[in-house]
C-alpha cells in the first residue's frame, strides 16, 4: 500500500507539500498540485486520515468512553453515537475503561496529545484534575468542578414521574432501591424527585440506597433486608432498567411474582435490540436525540474551538410494559378486594 511519502518521491516534492495538497491548504502552486495528484493517481494512494492529521492536527476521532459495554444503556448509547458521528464524517474510538480510573486517565491523555480530537464521557469517576483545558469534551449525566458542557435527561422529574405512575397503578407502599455515587451526577435527582413526589401525597417509602461501588450480590442482600423488615412493599422504583431485570430476576428466585405482588418500573428505557421493547415498565430516556445533541455539541467544540459551558436537558416520558398491571388486572385485584 502507498505511503504519502512514496507520494512525495514519485512526484518530485516534499513530503509537506504532500500534505499541503492533500489538505487543500492554500498557497500552494498549481504546477505541485499537479505532480501530487498525478502521483496519487499512478500509486491509487489513499490519503489515511492520520496523515491528513499530521498537518491539520485533527484525526477526526472522537473517543466514547463508557464504565462497560456490556450495559445495554451504555451500548445504545454507543451505537447512536457512532451512528451520528459518521454522519459527521467523524469515527468513533470505543473506551471500555471497566470501571478502571487509570484507563480512564489513558484515553484523557491520547486527547492531550491530539490523537483524538475530543471526548464524549460516561463516567462516575473523579477526573476533574485530568480534564486540561482545550481538550474538547461532553459529558453524559455527570457535572465537574470545571465548566464542562454535558447532556442528561429530566432525571429529577423522572423519579417524580416513576412514583406517580406506582400510585396509579395501586402501588400503596412504595420503595426505592438504586446506587449513588461520591461525585455529583443528575442521575441522583432520581431519588430526589421520587421522594418528593411521595412526600407531597402523603406516602412514606422503604429505601435501599447504596454508595458505589456495589456488587450485585450486595444490591440484592440489601434488597431483601428491605422486603423482610416491610413485607407490604407492592412496588418498587428502580433507578435503573438494568437494576429492575435484577430485581425481578431475584424475586422470582423467592417466588416473589411481578407484577402481582410486587410492580416495577425501572429508568432508561433500553431496548434488547433496536426494533422492540424491552417489555418492562420505565422512564424512558430520548437516547437518540441526547446522542445526536452529545456529538453536535463536541464537533462545534473541536471545529468551531467553542469552551463555554453547555447544558442540555431532556425531557422522559413513561412506557408501560409486562412489570406494572395493566387496566384489567388492576380492575381484578380491586374485584377481589371488595368480595
Amino acid at each position: 500500500m502507498a505511503t504519502m511519502k512514496d507520494v512525495a518521491r514519485e512526484a518530485g516534492v516534499a513530503l509537506g507539500s504532500v500534505s499541503r495538497v492533500i489538505n487543500h491548504a492554500p498557497g500552494v502552486k498549481q504546477k505541485t498540485i499537479d505532480k501530487v495528484n498525478a502521483a496519487i493517481k499512478k500509486l491509487n494512494y489513499v490519503p489515511d486520515e492520520y496523515e491528513r492529521g499530521l498537518k491539520v492536527k485533527s484525526s477526526k476521532t472522537v473517543a466514547l468512553i463508557l464504565p462497560s459495554i456490556w450495559n445495554l444503556f451504555f451500548a445504545e448509547f454507543a451505537y447512536y453515537v457512532e451512528k451520528y458521528l459518521a454522519e459527521k464524517n467523524y469515527k468513533l474510538l470505543l473506551c471500555n475503561y471497566s470501571n478502571n480510573p487509570k484507563a480512564e486517565q489513558h484515553y484523557i491523555k491520547m486527547a492531550k496529545q491530539n490523537k483524538i480530537d475530543a471526548i464524549i464521557c460516561i463516567t462516575y469517576d473523579d477526573l476533574d484534575k485530568y480534564f486540561y483545558a482545550g481538550i474538547p469534551l461532553v459529558s453524559i449525566d455527570r457535572y465537574f468542578e470545571q465548566k464542562i458542557s454535558y447532556v442528561t435527561s429530566e432525571n429529577y422529574e423522572g423519579g417524580r414521574l416513576a412514583a406517580e405512575e406506582l400510585l396509579k397503578h395501586g402501588v400503596k407502599h412504595p420503595a426505592f432501591i438504586g446506587t449513588y455515587n461520591h461525585n455529583p451526577s443528575d442521575v441522583m435527582k432520581r431519588h430526589k424527585g421520587f421522594a418528593e413526589y411521595l412526600s407531597e401525597q402523603g406516602y412514606e417509602f422503604a429505601d435501599v440506597y447504596l454508595l458505589e461501588p456495589v456488587t450485585k450480590e450486595e444490591e440484592e442482600t440489601e434488597l431483601f433486608k428491605l422486603l423482610d423488615k416491610n413485607p407490604e412493599v407492592d412496588g418498587i422504583f428502580c433507578n435503573t432498567d438494568s437494576l429492575l431485570l435484577d430485581v425481578k430476576n431475584w424475586l422470582a428466585q423467592r417466588e416473589i411474582s411481578v407484577p402481582e405482588q410486587i410492580q416495577l418500573i425501572g429508568y432508561d428505557g433500553i431496548k434488547p435490540d433496536f426494533n422492540s421493547e424491552l417489555g418492562i415498565s420505565t422512564i424512558r430516556q430520548p437516547l437518540p436525540e441526547m446522542a445526536k445533541c452529545a456529538v453536535e455539541m463536541v464537533i462545534e467544540k473541536v471545529e468551531q474551538h467553542r469552551d463555554e459551558q453547555r447544558i442540555e436537558r431532556f425531557p422522559v416520558s413513561y412506557i408501560e410494559g409486562n412489570t406494572t398491571k395493566n387496566i384489567w388486572q388492576r380492575l381484578h385485584t380491586l374485584l377481589l378486594f371488595e368480595l
